[in-house]
């Protein structure tokens, strides 16, 4: 059925293709009386192999992409659904009672939780979980119905599903996804970041996607306009074919300034790195030609595992990223849980508003084991590459100091037991407007600071960037925020040190002429964006745009009258990036 949707243009592209719906399927069971038992029983064990050759499957794509120790838990979903008790227990309910085999192991499976839960060993109530995953896929199997998994994809599709959250897309392989589109979702959402990282067209917000795109249904995913088309015309293939074609030539001409520095037109040098949350982004990073990690997110780290990742887990991960982009310089970012980003295995009080939470560094500092832990891992990694270690949601001058004193603790006793470190800066970052308005202050007590534009224009604008019905405030180019970046960045600089931008706001091709007029030293994004913004900014003045910034800051009152300054003074450069 033909539908044309319109939603957030999340990741710039157009992409063509078949509607593969990643939304949880109806589960649930109804009992049945069984009178031929042999066939229930023989087809209990065809969903059991089934279940067992697709959680393989997953093993061995998780293996590839996130490594052996995180695929673990796929062992641990074999070896359950293997076991021969649990198979038993559920072959004795299906005989004695005469029931369906779903019911069969819902029953089964409630007494196993039941067990688990009451035992004393953490290890033993934390299979709970496990216990829930093999359960939902058998139960799948038996109804026939496809368990919706992203690391199962065997052909090129566009992904439709009501929101992505990062644990859904941790062993995704890209090549398979042709584009997103979601109901929920802003330009700084999950989704809308990981599409831009990997140069995927992305439309979110769409409100209404998974209800109207059938699965297997052709789409067009236009991701600069935001728009959706299904069972398109065959001229509206042809062109969707043909914009396709051009993006690609394009690319291959951005290919060409993967290993140029970065430099205006008049000479002026920055730095173009990347946002990463796994190793599995490397290769995509350096594909596309970053000269740092601005931003390693260490939280996915600890949200693909069902328990918290030792210190030398940790150390592993930290090692490999500092090490592969050695001598360049990898920013990481401690642990930043909370809001929209919990801990199922790190017990939380509830929240009337974890946006405004103990999240982030109120975290760590309320979970001193964990942070010292992470921040041994760290510097063991710091000798082996260009580390630095960056504390997020600083709102305090006493947070920063506290933070600084135990890593400073950490570092002397790991020099006590001469563990190997490298020269290691510590730096913060910027997005509590109360730490934009004590900038100078903060700026003498770090070796750097980075803007975290996403929650600093969140918390400025006092709007929630998850919450669609105020999604309309989430603008980086209010003259608000723009004040606050230039304060930012003036105080940085007055100080000595340099000063980076971590938000998606530094990809932004309206931004990027005003940040760039600023003097701001670092621009870090997604990997997808890093070779459209060299170009732009090779073809940038940066001594000219100063001009443009202090009409900007002195006479814009709207984020619109911003964007007509900025297409004003830069129109011909802005129009080759679209």
């Amino acid at each position: 059925m033909r539908a044309m949707l319109k939603g957030i243009a999340a990741s710039d592209g157009v992409a063509c293709g078949r509607v593969y719906r990643f939304v949880e399927p109806d589960l649930r069971v109804k009992r049945r009386s069984i009178t031929n038992l042999d066939y229930e029983l023989n087809r209990f064990h065809q969903a059991l192999e089934a279940a067992v050759s697709e959680v393989e499957t997953i093993k061995t794509r998780a293996t590839k992409n996130l490594g052996a120790d995180s695929a673990q838990v796929f062992s641990a979903h074999i070896e359950m659904l293997q076991d021969p008790e649990f198979i038993g227990a559920i072959e004795t309910q299906i005989k004695t009672e005469h029931i369906n085999a779903e019911v069969a192991l819902a029953g089964v499976a409630a007494t196993y939780e039941t067990k688990l839960k009451a035992l004393t060993s953490t290890y033993m109530q934390e299979r709970v979980s496990d216990l829930h995953d093999v359960t939902k896929r058998l139960t799948a199997h038996l109804l026939g119905v496809r368990l919706p998994d992203l690391a199962l994809l065997k052909e090129p599709v566009v992904v439709v599903t009501h929101d992505l959250i990062p644990s859904d897309t941790v062993s995704v392989d890209a090549k398979y996804i042709l584009g997103f589109v979601t109901d929920l979702g802003g330009r700084t959402s999950h989704s809308s970041i990981l599409a831009r990282s990997l140069n995927i067209p992305a439309v979110v917000g769409t409100q209404s996607a998974t209800t109207e795109l059938q699965e297997g249904a052709t789409v067009i995913v236009n991701g600069s306009r935001g728009t959706v088309i299904s069972e398109p015309t065959k001229p509206e293939l042809a062109m969707a074919k043909q914009a396709m074609q051009d993006r690609t030539a394009n690319m291959k001409r951005l290919a060409t300034l993967r290993h140029h520095t970065t430099t205006s037109q008049d000479g002026m040098g920055v730095v173009l790195a990347a946002n990463v949350g796994t190793v599995n982004d490397l290769p995509n990073i350096l594909q596309n030609g970053a000269e740092a990690i601005g931003l390693m997110r260490t939280e996915f780290l600890y949200m693909d595992s069902d328990q918290l990742p030792t210190e030398d887990e940790q150390f592993v991960a930290y090692r490999q990223v500092v090490q592969s982009l050695a001598p360049r310089p990898v920013v990481i970012r401690t642990l930043d849980i909370g809001g929209d980003k919990p801990l199922p295995y790190l017990k939380q009080k509830p929240e009337a508003n974890p946006f405004l939470g103990a999240r982030a560094i109120r975290q760590s500092l309320a979970h001193q084991n964990i942070f010292r832990s992470q921040l041994r891992a760290l510097l063991r990694a710091s000798a082996f590459g260009n580390l630095r270690i960056m504390f997020p949601m600083i709102a305090t001058l006493d947070e920063l100091r506290q933070a600084k004193a135990i890593y400073d603790d950490e570092r002397t006793k790991l020099t006590a037991a001469k563990v190997p470190m490298g020269k290691v800066k510590v730096g913060m970052m910027v997005e509590v407007p109360a730490a934009a308005m004590l900038a100078d202050r903060f700026a003498q007590e770090v070796d750097f600071m980075s803007i975290g534009t996403n929650d600093l224009i969140g918390y400025t604008m006092a709007a929630d960037r998850t919450n669609q019905d105020v999604g309309y405030l989430y603008q980086p180019y209010h003259p608000a925020i723009l004040r606050l970046v230039d304060r930012i960045i003036t105080a940085g600089h007055a100080a000595g040190i340099p000063v980076a931008m971590c938000g998606e706001m530094a990809g932004d091709p309206i931004a990027v002429p005003l940040l760039l007029g600023m003097g701001l030293d670092e621009f870090s994004m997604g990997a997808g964006s890093i070779l459209k913004t060299r170009q732009l900014i090779s073809q940038l003045n940066a001594k000219e745009l100063q001009s443009l910034v202090e009409t900007v800051l002195n006479s814009a009152s709207t984020s619109q009258e911003v964007v007509t300054m900025v297409q004003a003074a830069v129109p011909d450069v802005l129009n080759q990036t679209d």
